[in-house]
């Protein structure tokens, strides 16, 4: 049975394709030419629904809002204005409580989009553009339970949701802002400067400071590394644990040697005005943890370690 409600619904999402017409195309017009808010309404499953066509809107660089119909009638009117366009939805088109406020909404002079199951309805007939999302039958065994009406109207509204989008020309960065909180947020907004490790918390020493020294240092800031500079801050080089296994294995002395005896010169290098997620790619991409972050003159000025990256939530 699983499987046949499956395949119902997708059979009837390829029934919507051909409702990507003229009508389809006002209403994402009026949505664009929107001086105020995408208010959407709906009772019970499309009220659900309503809600969830509303958030996608909001996020995706539409400004808009759910509106209840039943509290609409009873003060949440006051929340639509004239420069405001309004979704309704009602599969029947004559659910009462969006037929009570259909007048008001007529009078005040908001664009009214409807999408029904049935082009014939109330609702329909007295919208300016009408969205046909009438589907064959509904998943449920005894054709009653909104299934398939509801999967409809919900890919319906993210069409329009993705086509309006793209006429805005938005960004995934205009995405990121609005989801601060989320893992996109993360790895679009945040820079290496943001997470990096800054000033004292910095391990570097010297060219010729003893490695007995070098290593102290690199235990006392924790992050597994060490850049030498000169007395400008100019990165000369690197030295890191994998390095030290290196001398290890070479059986350097390392209670006589230098730490430019056994550095890497140069070392991978960041900048703090890029992306975190940046950080993360080259680290993936040399398979080290660490990278030093210099500013255009190529002096130290941070370090940035995996561990931020996954405290901070970019990994």
């Amino acid at each position: 049975m699983g499987r046949r409600v499956l395949e119902i619904e997708r059979d009837s999402l390829v029934g919507l394709l051909q409702r990507i017409d003229g009508d389809f195309v006002r209403a994402c017009e009026l949505m664009l030419a929107c001086g105020g808010r995408v208010v959407v309404t709906g009772m019970g499953k499309s009220g659900h629904v309503g809600g969830k066509i509303a958030a996608t809107l909001a996020s995706t660089g539409t400004p808009a809002f759910f509106v209840h119909p039943g509290e609409a009638s009873h003060g949440d009117l006051g929340m639509i204005t004239r420069q405001d366009v309004v979704l309704a939805l009602s599969y029947s088109g004559e659910t009462a409580e969006i037929l009570t406020i259909l007048p008001l909404i007529k009078r005040m002079g908001a664009p009214l989009i409807a999408m029904t199951g049935k082009p014939a309805s109330t609702l329909a007939r007295n919208a300016d553009v009408h969205i046909n999302v009438s589907v064959e039958q509904e998943a449920c065994p005894h054709n009653l339970a909104p299934t398939s009406s509801t999967t409809a109207t919900l890919a319906m509204g993210d069409a329009l949701a993705v086509a309006l989008l793209d006429a805005r020309g938005f960004t995934p960065e205009d995405f990121a802002m609005s989801h601060p909180g989320g893992s996109l947020g993360r790895k679009l907004l945040l820079k290496i400067d943001d997470v990096m490790q800054k000033a004292e918390r910095i391990p570097k020493v010297a060219p010729g400071t003893p490695m007995t020294v070098a290593l102290l240092e690199m235990t006392r800031k924790g992050l597994g590394m060490t850049a030498i500079v000169d007395e400008h801050e100019h990165v000369i080089g690197v030295y890191t644990d994998g390095d030290l296994r290196r001398s290890l294995e070479a059986q350097v002395d390392l209670r006589t040697a230098t730490i430019d005896q056994v550095m890497r010169r140069g070392g991978y290098r960041a900048r703090p005005e890029w992306l975190a997620a940046e950080a993360v790619r080259l680290m993936e991409q040399h398979k080290i943890t660490a990278l030093l972050v210099v500013d255009a003159e190529d002096r130290l000025c941070g370090v940035i370690h995996m561990h931020d990256l996954l405290r901070a939530g970019v990994v």
